[in-house]
């Protein structure tokens, strides 16, 4: 006889002996002790996780000549004939090479005729999905209401893709993935059968491979034990499965955070010269990463399901010393080069383009540590000696930062449109509000009469005079001083003769215009302006400011001073 497969010759013959699915087999055999097995059961889920097996178990539990029981006793001549794949009342249909219409209606007119020698004739369709929209139609009615002696049961990879209306008239079963554990203790079994010895990691890297599929698993473990002896030897089955040893991405990871370059390239080297998949290798480093992360982030136990006891304690080792923001940094920037090295024609280069970039990164403050810093910014003396340095808000909200003086040295409106207190305005000693002592109101009256008597011919000349300062006034002459040294000096300059003519004609008094403070102002109000730059680029370009607005992606919106 031909050799025969382990995931044919361990195949499972009873409810207990399929693993990883006890939901679906528990709910069954409640529902067969209770006699209530619906008669169109739909399993779906991912390859090899027991799909057909169970509806074949099931069809053994329906005819078995004890039953409906829900351990079939395998012994009878309905058990024998559906293990053997002869059961002349069970018909084992391929979905997708029987999708056309006229083989459902086949199907269909057979149903009605009584089964052979068993109690129930039953039909199991894999990959159901595959079969035609007119094809699922005929089926129907059928399905909806067959014969009392028929049942369906279907299997599929793609529930998806199975029309409402089938689903709608079929009790569904969703298999899950197997637990890798669950399928390297059943290998371990399997081995101690067959008499073969292989090591316990071998058989998690076969687990791991599997993607949770117990047939892909049992193929793998079939194509190492053909090369072997009695033994494996671990190397030659790494090489076999065409994976590599789990420490190389111990030390990629290890090397990445000592920051050690040359290492980390002598690593990706050492992959490549052994004719590694790099595309593959760089998958099963973003995995690696994603398990450092999950480490450090101490979360439940059942999300590390696909790693061995050993490499969660190798895990736990290598995050121990660091940060989980480096950590973070590190598997964004892998996460976000995924796409970049799997379509790259030169792997090799992109792969090791991420890690110069990774190199390159310095690792972020956390928050509180950030924050305190920063008040120890706003205290330094540097800081503290300069003019008008106050707390503000910058556009993330929330975040102190120094603030700086403007060229007038008044305080700049805030974020939220807030301005200064005029009581402070008033008292700050400004020329162009503050009237002379010893002056009364009527005098101030006077010059604000001329003001608006020029504004209704001249009003930019009388603009300009708003911004003067009246500082006397006598039997002959309205005395002012000019702040400004620019175009409104010069607008009052050239229309002195003018202004002169409208203050003798409604005061009776000439005017005296004091231009010579301009310059001073002019001075000081640029040296101000100088130094109020040179604290601001202080401020900007220090680290601490810098860091805050790359973390939080803020800016500095205003500046609030006094």
């Amino acid at each position: 006889m031909a050799y025969l497969v382990l995931a044919r010759k361990y195949r499972p013959q009873t409810f207990t002996d399929v693993i990883g699915q006890e939901h679906v087999t528990r709910t069954l055999k409640n529902a067969i002790s209770g006699d209530r097995v619906a008669h169109a059961i739909l399993f779906s889920g991912p390859r090899g996780t027991g799909k057909t097996t169970i509806a074949r178990i099931l069809a053994k539990a329906m005819n078995c000549a004890s039953g409906p029981t829900p351990t079939p006793c395998n012994t009878c001549r309905s058990c024998k004939d559906i293990t053997a794949g002869r059961g002349v009342d069970v018909f084992e249909i391929d979905g997708a090479s029987n999708n056309s219409v006229d083989q459902v209606r086949e199907l269909r007119d057979n149903s009605r005729y009584m089964p052979a020698h068993s109690r129930y004739k039953i039909y199991i369709i894999d990959e159901v999905h595959m079969l035609s929209i007119a094809a699922f139609n005929a089926l129907l009615k059928t399905l909806e209401e067959p014969p009392a002696h028929v049942m369906f049961f279907f299997a599929t990879t793609e529930a998806h893709k199975i029309p409402i209306t089938i689903l709608s008239r079929c009790q569904r079963h969703d298999l899950k993935r197997i637990d890798p554990a669950a399928i390297s203790q059943h290998m371990e079994t399997l081995c101690r059968h067959e008499a073969v010895s292989i090591a316990s990691g071998n058989l998690w890297t076969i687990a791991r491979e599997s993607g949770g599929s117990m047939r892909d698993a049992l193929s793998l473990l079939d194509q190492i034990l053909a090369c072997s002896d009695g033994e494996v030897d671990d190397e030659y089955a790494m090489n076999l499965l065409g994976g590599m040893d789990r420490q190389v991405l111990f030390d990629l990871s290890e090397a990445t955070f000592a920051k050690d370059i040359s290492r980390i390239l002598a690593v990706i080297d050492t992959v490549f010269r052994n004719g590694r998949d790099l595309k593959r290798f760089y998958a099963d480093l973003l995995m690696h990463f994603r398990h450092l992360m999950l480490i450090k982030m101490k979360v439940r136990p059942d999300l590390l399901v696909d790693l061995s006891p050993n490499e969660i304690e190798n895990l736990h080792r290598q995050v121990d010393e660091v940060s989980i923001s480096f950590i973070d940094q590190v598997f964004t920037l892998l996460f976000n080069a995924e796409t970049t090295v799997r379509h790259s024609s030169q792997p090799r280069l992109a792969m090791e383009m991420v890690f110069f970039k990774i190199h390159q990164i310095v690792p972020v403050l956390p928050i509180d540590l950030l924050i305190e810093r920063m008040d120890s910014l706003l205290n330094e003396p540097t800081l503290k000696s300069a003019p008008g340095v106050v707390e503000t808000q910058s556009a993330y909200g929330g975040i102190a930062t120094p603030s700086l003086p403007n060229s007038t040295g008044r305080p700049v409106a805030g974020p939220q449109g807030t301005t200064p207190d005029p009581a402070d305005h008033l008292s700050s000693g400004d020329p162009a509000t503050t009237r002379s002592e010893g002056h009364g109101g009527g005098d101030d009256d006077a010059w604000g009469r001329i003001i608006t008597i020029i504004a209704e011919t001249k009003p930019s000349v009388a603009a300009a005079l708003s911004r003067s300062q009246l500082t006397g006034v006598s039997e002959a002459a309205f005395s002012v001083v000019m702040r400004d040294n620019d175009y409104k000096t010069k607008m009052v300059k050239k229309n002195l003769t003018m202004i002169e003519a409208v203050c003798r004609e409604h005061a009776g008094r000439g005017i005296q215009v004091d231009f010579s403070r301009g310059d001073a102002d002019g001075t000081r109000a640029a040296t101000a302006k100088q130094e109020a730059e040179n604290t601001k680029q202080q401020l900007l370009n220090h680290p601490l400011v810098a860091d805050a607005v790359d973390i939080f992606s803020g800016k500095i919106e205003a500046i609030k001073i006094k």
